[in-house]
């Protein structure tokens, strides 16, 4: 079963899929505001909307393990 955790931030559908990330921690070294990870060592959402949406995409962006996806408001992915 996929463990999947999706919020939509400013017309951004922010999805983390929580089996494939590692805990690296680049989302949250990005945008600290937006990302945590939790006891697991697995990235969550902390606020995300209260990060720009520039700064919100380089932190989705910048996940070695592609564990963030970023859809626009029509549907086409940004990230990765």
């Amino acid at each position: 079963m996929e463990d999947v955790e999706a919020k939509t931030v400013g017309g951004l559908m922010i999805r983390i899929d929580r089996d494939l990330c590692v805990g690296f921690g680049d989302c949250v070294t990005e945008a600290d505001e937006a990302f945590a990870l939790d006891d697991s060592g697995v990235v969550c959402f902390a606020d995300p909307d209260s990060v720009d949406r520039d700064r919100l995409l380089r932190a989705c962006g910048i996940c070695p393990v592609d564990a963030l996806t970023v859809i626009d408001e029509s549907g086409s992915q940004l990230v990765p």
